[in-house]
């Protein structure tokens, strides 16, 4: 037992989050100064940002390029992919605008000399876009990345040992992460101590209400966007949720999406899609199609500007779609990916403050729901695609779920 709550990162969240909270009730000022763990480990996530966005996006663009036989598919695996990302952000974003959780509990960003919030309501989308790219190392970095991975993709000799290299680099990486991932209890602890020890207990009532609001509006996604589609397939989305439920279970107990990835390959095959193009719309969907990160990200955003006391006009919201629609494409199923993303975003924005992140850390392993949407909804999307394509071996299909009891 010792050892699986080791390998748990749950239970030393939430011991840091308790400890927090005592000693922001019993030592507020003490409290206030461990804000500095949450914001070294904000820091060192910031820093590694650009490197794991890079590597992901150049790969993963070189990947679709790569596919010889299906590359009049290419674009209509984007447009669904791209569809579906908007949708889940605009879900997320008047899920969040609809419930404002809560107003002026953290501290308000500190405005510059010209302030980035005046300039977003005053000139257009475009504008705005163009001033944030010109400023923002991190949308630099996916720019080229994209450049980088059209160029891989070509195949040559160089390009095939730059892309070994890569991959190389997304493991050395995503090893640095899951170090930097130990030290998230430290700052959990942090900013919880701080969050109470500056503005008393009942600030943790709205982050409760934030991983209620996260669970609804996932169901609600899936309810709406994913069971229309499968019934456009001809299957119940009940049925195929049956159908993948050990998948779902193990995704909900490691918390790990590309825990699922080898039986979910393993049972759309068996569902009769066609196996290159499963694979294809499978993989690259788990870094382009991640739905349920995607509904965290705005509601997040959304839920963070009203804790701060930030008002978001129209342009102001245009722009955080948009932006989000650029970040989103460096998010991967990865455990901790949707921070890092959530980071990355904030500091394209400038319109929050960043301490509201470290406040999210104390609820970080309570978002299961993201990582099931996540792996439900690139299952949903082979389903699609290959019905799309004419793909798929109706007989099998109807063969497992049609008849599969529920």
């Amino acid at each position: 037992m010792p050892t699986r709550y080791a390998k748990n990162g749950t239970l030393p969240i939430l011991i840091a989050i308790a400890l927090g909270m005592i000693l922001g009730l019993v030592y507020p000022n003490l409290a206030i100064d461990m804000k500095v763990l949450s914001d070294t480990f904000i820091r060192v996530v910031g820093g590694l940002m650009p490197f794991l966005l890079f590597v992901l996006v150049s790969t993963g663009v070189a990947g679709i390029k790569r596919e010889p036989h299906h590359r009049h598919v290419v674009r209509r695996i984007i447009v669904y992919f791209q569809l579906m990302s908007c949708a889940a952000l605009m879900l997320g974003m008047a899920t969040g605008w609809v419930f404002n959780l809560e107003h002026g509990v953290l501290s308000t960003p500190p405005v510059p000399s010209e302030s980035f919030l005046h300039e977003l309501s005053l000139l257009s989308a475009s504008s705005t876009l163009y001033r944030v790219f010109t400023q923002s190392l991190v949308l630099q970095v996916m720019f080229a990345a994209v450049v980088c991975g059209l160029l891989l993709g070509r195949g040559s000799a160089l390009g095939n040992r730059c892309l070994g290299w890569l991959e190389t680099g997304v493991q050395g990486l995503f090893y640095l992460l899951r170090i930097v991932l130990r030290f998230a209890p430290l700052a959990a602890f942090g900013a919880m101590a701080f969050v109470v020890g500056k503005y008393g207990v009942s600030s943790v009532l709205p982050l409760l209400k934030f991983v209620v609001v996260i669970y609804l509006v996932s169901a609600l996604f899936v309810v709406l966007v994913f069971a229309t589609l499968t019934r456009l397939v001809g299957v119940k989305l009940s049925r195929l949720i049956v159908y993948l439920k050990e998948e779902l279970l193990l995704v909900t107990f490691t918390g790990s999406s590309v825990a699922a990835l080898p039986g979910c390959v393993n049972k759309l095959e068996a569902l009769g899609c066609d196996r290159q193009l499963m694979r294809l719309v499978l993989t690259t969907g788990y870094t382009f199609n991640l739905a349920g990160t995607n509904l965290y990200l705005t509601t997040a955003i959304m839920f963070l500007a009203h804790m701060a006391g930030v008002e978001i006009a129209v342009p102001e919201l245009l722009a955080v779609l948009v932006i989000c629609m650029v970040t989103s494409l460096g998010s991967t199923s990865v455990a901790g990916s949707a921070l890092f993303t959530l980071i990355a975003t904030l500091n394209i924005l400038q319109l929050v403050p960043l301490e509201g992140v470290g406040l999210l850390l104390g609820v970080e392993r309570l978002m299961k729901c993201r990582s099931l949407t996540n792996v439900l909804g690139n299952c949903v999307a082979c389903l699609a695609i290959c019905g799309w394509q004419r793909s798929i071996d109706r007989e099998a299909l109807h063969a497992q779920l049609t008849h599969r009891p529920l």
